[in-house]
């Protein structure tokens, strides 16, 4: 019986091959795209990689990162060390994410704490397409700016306790908040949240029982 061979496309496998390798394995990325004229996201692709023992974020868009493996439920910390590597030109946020659920669907839910380069933290959560805030702006010595070479480190804790949530950088309680209202549901995926127009390395991400 003879065979017949079946041709692939070139373009296909290197198509593959690109989405396969736009994450890491087990990881998953849900884009976040300006709706705002006056704040638009820029050209290219979200590039989302592993890079030495941890992981390098490159986002012309906003994205939120996970792993379904990194679920958290009762008292727990989740953390990460931030390298800003290239500044946008205007302020955007960067950090952590946790209480997460249905993160690749409409009905996405989670809630994020993250830092700027201008000294500054929030605190907001997602639901679906709304996003309201639950601490705005404020500006803290323990958020590190960027430095002459353009770069700063900013260590980033979220500890969720029975009654209570804190957020933290580079060691300090920057604010609490109860286990209620916008922040009562705290079990769920944890992950990684970068704004658009940054380029960020993370380092030691983690989820510890506690």
């Amino acid at each position: 019986m003879k065979r017949r061979s079946v041709l692939i496309p070139v373009f296909l496998v290197l198509t593959a091959l690109t989405l396969s390798a736009q994450v890491p394995a087990g990881w998953k990325q849900r884009l976040d795209r300006s709706t705002s004229a006056s704040d638009p996201d820029a050209a290219g692709a979200v590039k989302f990689v592993t890079m030495g023992n941890g992981f390098h974020a490159t986002n012309p868009q906003a994205a939120v990162f996970w792993n379904p493996a990194n679920t958290a439920t009762g008292n727990y910390t989740v953390k990460g060390s931030f390298r800003l590597v290239r500044p946008s030109n205007h302020t955007n946020y960067y950090g952590l994410v946790f209480g997460g659920s249905d993160l690749d669907s409409a009905n996405q839910s989670y809630i994020y704490f993250t830092v700027a380069q201008d000294g500054t933290w929030l605190i907001k959560r997602r639901d679906g397409d709304q996003a309201p805030t639950i601490a705005g702006k404020a500006a803290s010595d323990a958020v590190k700016k960027p430095g002459a070479d353009g770069t700063s480190v900013n260590d980033l804790e979220v500890r969720v306790q029975a009654g209570k949530i804190d957020y933290v950088v580079n060691g300090t309680v920057v604010h609490s908040t109860p286990k209620s209202g916008m922040t009562a549901r705290t079990d769920g995926l944890t992950g990684i949240r970068i704004n658009h127009m940054l380029e960020v390395h993370i380092d030691n991400f983690a989820v510890l029982k506690q």
